[in-house]
């Protein structure tokens, strides 16, 4: 199976000095830590999609989580085509037997088994037919046939004015579509925990879990903070926060540029945080455990607050497998909720929670911009998602109700008076 795996990457250029060539680091473009490479089972690189990393990293400036997502989605495509046999530089005739077609085919009967999502099956089908762009235009392919057809497809948008707009991109017929699911849902559409099941996972990860993955879940639903967020926190931001001037019992941690904690789309602001939660932090890094860890860390790494058992710090790969086993522990230990849980549903706790809150105390607009700065959106739009769930959900407990109160006269009813 080609692994997937992380170099420091440094360009370097030829240097004529003395009359003999060497080789030196290229100062105008930057070194890129940590930058994905594909490996085939058998050593060799995958050159062409090694390529489209550097260029994506370094020419295109890519946030390095977009390139290693890119990469992770054409390493399962590698994974397929090892696993068929298949080149990838191969095209019959027949367009059926192309390794890019059997894929699309395989992700659609992953869809519809349910053992991959359709946004991903999407994302995984677009970041191949990336890769095989950048192949064309750089000549690493030489198809007799197109590989797939193109066709224009026209977005409708309203601007910051309210006049409609229009924008054009292109597709192909081997893009997978991604309808949403019907119902009002939250960011990355994931429902929230309802506050018995938040309860009862927090109490099983507690005794049952790794006390790193069980802060992490606690802090996340408490603060409603990402996983990027969480495992990019040091020892040093939790002793600099402050306490927060409005709230009693909170402080403020900053996060964002500047701060050394990761947030989606670069955004800077404040986490509210209880104090309690705090508290519980710091006992921890000052604990044997994580003191034990540290001193098995690089210099490095020491600051940061979760470190594996190894002194490393933890990939969301790690939590990811973490999550896996503490699903199957904790239906095991009868908590049927977490046979689908995944660890954002925390944070979309955290934010139906707050504004419900935000909402009891004062109308829509306050209460948007409280959420909206709380939970670190950068649009407006992503936060009104929570207004619109509460609003449905409300909807639908009222209905419920009534559908009750009318099915419970039914069954009360005496149908022997009922005329034929």
């Amino acid at each position: 199976m080609p692994p997937l795996e992380y170099i420091d990457f440094t360009a370097w250029i030829e240097d004529q000095e003395g009359g003999a060539f060497t080789w030196v680091a290229d100062r105008l473009l930057p070194a890129v830590p940590r930058l994905p490479q594909i490996f085939w089972s058998n050593g060799e690189g995958w050159a062409e999609a090694n390529h489209w990393a550097i260029v994506k990293s370094v020419e295109h400036r890519a946030h390095p989580t977009t390139v290693a997502a890119l990469m992770k989605h054409l390493s399962a495509y590698a994974n397929f085509l090892e696993a068929k046999g298949i080149d990838w530089r191969h095209f019959p005739m027949r367009i059926a037997d192309r390794g890019i077609v059997r894929f699309r085919g395989d992700l659609l009967e992953q869809v519809h088994a349910g053992r991959l999502a359709g946004s991903t099956a999407r994302a995984r089908m677009s970041a191949v037919i990336q890769f095989y762009r950048h192949a064309l235009v750089n000549d690493f392919i030489n198809p007799d046939s197109p590989l797939w057809e193109e066709r224009t497809v026209i977005i409708p948008y309203y601007d910051v004015t309210g006049f409609k707009r229009a924008l054009s991109r292109l597709s192909t017929n081997l893009s997978i579509p991604n309808r949403s699911r019907p119902g009002v849902t939250l960011e990355d559409g994931l429902l929230p925990l309802s506050e018995q099941n938040m309860v009862d996972l927090l109490r099983f990860t507690d005794t049952e879990a790794q006390r790193e993955l069980h802060l992490m879940l606690k802090f996340s639903f408490f603060t409603g903070a990402r996983l990027g967020s969480i495992l990019s926190i040091c020892i040093s931001n939790i002793e600099s926060a402050r306490p927060d001037p409005s709230l009693a019992g909170f402080f403020l941690l900053a996060a964002g540029p500047g701060t050394g904690i990761k947030t989606k789309f670069d955004v800077r602001g404040d986490l509210i945080v209880p104090d309690f939660i705090i508290s519980e932090l710091k006992t921890y890094f000052y604990s044997a455990r994580r003191l034990t860890r540290e001193a098995r860390a690089a210099q490095s790494s020491k600051n940061f607050l979760f470190l594996t058992s190894r002194g490393r710090t933890y990939s969301t790969s790690t939590i990811t497998r973490l999550m896996t086993d503490l699903r199957r522990q904790a239906i095991r230990g009868g908590l049927p909720f977490m046979q689908k849980f995944k660890f954002h549903q925390a944070r979309a706790t955290y934010g139906t929670w707050l504004m419900k809150l935000a909402l009891a105390v004062t109308d829509a607009g306050p209460a948007l911009a409280f959420v909206k700065s709380a939970m670190l959106h950068k649009r407006e739009s992503t936060t009104f998602s929570y207004i619109r769930f509460l609003e449905s959900t409300k909807g639908k407990q009222e209905a419920a109700e009534a559908f009750s109160r009318t099915f419970t006269g039914l069954a009360s009813r005496d149908w022997n008076t009922v005329n034929a």
